[in-house]
């Protein structure tokens, strides 16, 4: 019997992206539902912060997929099937989130090991040449730190940790000359199917968000009230998702204008600029969770922090994918940050249904605001009539 091919000959680069990365995403988001339980467990400054460790580990290599999939379309049967071992190891790892600090951190990083096994496997069809040593270095240097952190405990696990998140995000911009950053412009970038899996994520992290809510309603005591506030919860991530997608074809546009060694960079300044935004939908499903549970209560400080804060570290994250795009105005972004910030003295003055309606009008005026630039630059990127090719209306007068 011939043995199964798990190269693709036709080395065409990915276009769009594939139903199996799809999937691939929707296992993923589970370890983002997994950290918002932690947090609403724990909605404390050292709860924030053991999220925010174990987020940045993951969130490196989710993206690492992305640049997987974006060099080695997953066309292939055998293909597809390692990418199924990859998210198995995503799926141990979330299940080891929850207690990932206490008696189920070697689960965790068992699965974290499989994740970045997988991945380097598939990264050798890559054809990067000496960027995948590079990568490959950093990449099981920090999972085997991982592992040593499960199979440890105590201040040993935190500080394997916090070292094994260095080593991927810090030290190799602190020695460039000897880590993956120097040999950024081997890597290739698709700017369509790169801006579009992100975009898939974002759409399904906001879709838990709403999964937040169903499991947050008091079914037993249903109210006008409480339908009210269901549709408040659903509005928030509703305007988030817009406010995302206003900038996803500039994006697109941006990094497309660039040439390939300086799209890689670009693209590397994309990826960071998404951990707030993640993170900031992480931490407003705890808020909107919190509120949908009790709407007419005055929230805990941490609660009505968590909604609001979360909501403003998501804007943050939308400045910093404008500033590296140069794609949109900062200030708006900003002062629409600082707005939603200060709604927290409404849920802790009034109630926590207030607060989410204060949130989401704040969220709908800078929208409204921001409305007539959306779609004078909707209308530019509309096709040009030209010979042969009718108006939009089918050339009617």
């Amino acid at each position: 019997m011939r043995a199964p091919r798990w190269r693709e000959p036709n080395r065409a680069p990915a276009d769009r992206v594939t139903s199996v990365e799809i999937f691939f995403d929707i296992v993923f988001v589970f370890t983002l539902t997994q950290l918002t339980r932690i947090l609403e467990a724990d909605l404390s400054l050292a709860g924030f912060g053991r999220v925010l460790l174990l987020f940045g580990i993951l969130w490196w290599m989710f993206d690492g997929y992305v640049w997987l999939a974006n060099h080695v379309p997953p066309r292939l049967p055998a293909q597809k099937l390692l990418l199924f071992m990859g998210m198995t190891g995503f799926l141990f790892a979330a299940v080891g989130v929850p207690g990932a600090f206490t008696d189920t951190g070697l689960v965790f990083g068992a699965g974290y090991l499989v994740v970045v096994c997988v991945h380097l496997l598939l990264f050798t069809q890559a054809g990067v040449g000496a960027a995948l040593a590079r990568l490959a270095a950093y990449n099981l240097a920090s999972a085997l730190l991982v592992l040593a952190g499960g199979v440890t405990g105590g201040a040993a696990r935190y500080g394997l940790w916090l070292s094994a998140f260095a080593l991927q995000s810090v030290v190799p911009y602190l020695m460039p000359r000897f880590s993956w950053v120097s040999v950024l412009p081997a890597f290739r970038i698709q700017p369509a199917h790169f801006v579009e899996r992100h975009g898939l994520l974002v759409i399904i992290a906001l879709g838990e968000s709403v999964v937040a809510i169903g499991l947050g309603v008091d079914v037993a005591h249903l109210t006008a009230g409480t339908f009210a506030v269901i549709a408040l919860a659903l509005a928030l991530p509703a305007g988030l998702w817009w406010t995302y997608f206003t900038d996803a074809s500039p994006a697109e546009a941006a990094l497309a204008a660039v040439e390939p060694g300086q799209r890689a960079r670009l693209a590397g300044r994309l990826l960071f600029a998404h951990i707030p935004l993640v993170l900031g939908i992480v931490v407003t499903a705890a808020g909107i969770h919190a509120a949908v549970a009790h709407p007419g209560d005055r929230p805990s400080w941490p609660s009505a922090l968590a909604l609001s804060g979360g909501v403003a570290v998501y804007l943050a994250g939308i400045t910093e994918l404008r500033r590296s795009l140069h794609s949109g105005a900062l200030r708006s972004r900003l002062v629409t940050a600082a707005a939603v910030l200060a709604t927290i003295p409404v849920g802790l003055v009034t109630n926590a249904g207030l607060h989410l309606a204060a949130v989401v009008v704040v969220i709908v005026v800078m929208l409204l605001v921001e409305l007539p630039q959306h779609a004078a630059r909707t209308a530019d990127e509309q096709p040009r009539p030209g010979p042969g090719r009718p108006e939009p209306d089918g050339g009617h007068g």
